[in-house]
């Protein structure tokens, strides 16, 4: 009889087992266990970086620099139409910045590799197949951006919008219809392609700073120049 009790008890209680006990998704990531991950690749990644390296910092600096200087420098030139009288005309105006637009980005792109081959290469993207989806992407790369350069041309691609140089409407073909900045992110998957080939971390970093920066200048560019276009509108209507 006292067997039997003891039976009941036993199937009257919860089952225990040695299985772990399920996570409440409401938690949400409160419920994840930090200590129990393994950041081993990520600590080799940094360990590859140097972010003393002074060249590293010129690097860094020469990709902040460059849009936030085209961007000032063309909104104060739509404000005041210093440049077009300084230099009598809008399209060569126009094209003396877009010379030095060229001249900053070809620094920055130099910069670039030089802080990348100073700095050490992760044995982890030696790899063959790493090499070749570096290739791809500057081929993509450089694919979006000439298609763009093209379609826009020279006072289209270089803020000709800011000087007056409007285009008759908007152009919609490729590479646009894939993205809506093609130079701007063709440029951003050649430096990401460069970094691939060449194995390098900080190159990767570097090519995000490039993809924020760039980010940051659509978030201004892009509302400053639709207002242009609809100043134009409304200005057509009055007419």
């Amino acid at each position: 009889m006292s067997d039997s009790n003891a039976d009941a008890e036993r199937n009257d209680s919860p089952a225990t087992d040695n299985h772990p006990a399920l996570l409440d998704c409401c938690g949400g990531l409160n419920n994840v266990d930090y200590s129990k991950m393994d950041l081993t690749l990520m600590e080799a990644f940094i360990k590859h970086i140097n972010v003393y390296d002074s060249r590293l910092c010129i690097a860094v600096i020469a990709i902040l620099f460059n849009p936030l200087f085209w961007n000032v420098v063309a909104r104060w030139e739509h404000r005041t139409r210093r440049l077009s009288g300084l230099f009598g005309s809008p399209y060569l105006a126009c094209c003396c910045l877009g010379f030095v637009i060229i001249l900053l980005n070809i620094y920055r792109s130099h910069s670039m590799t030089v802080a990348m081959r100073a700095q050490a290469r992760w044995e982890v993207m030696e790899r063959t197949e790493v090499f070749y989806a570096g290739i791809a992407l500057m081929v993509f790369g450089t694919l979006l951006v000439v298609s763009s350069f093209l379609a826009l041309g020279f006072t289209g691609t270089f803020l000709g919008d800011y000087f007056g140089i409007l285009m008759d409407e908007k152009v919609i073909g490729f590479p646009f219809n894939i993205t809506e900045n093609p130079m701007y992110w063709g440029s951003t998957a050649n430096y990401l392609g460069l970094a691939l080939i060449g194995a390098s971390p900080v190159g990767l970093v570097l090519t995000a700073i490039v993809a924020v920066a760039y980010k940051v200048a659509i978030s201004f560019e892009g509302p400053f120049t639709e207002q242009i276009y609809r100043e134009r509108s409304l200005r057509h209507k009055r007419e």
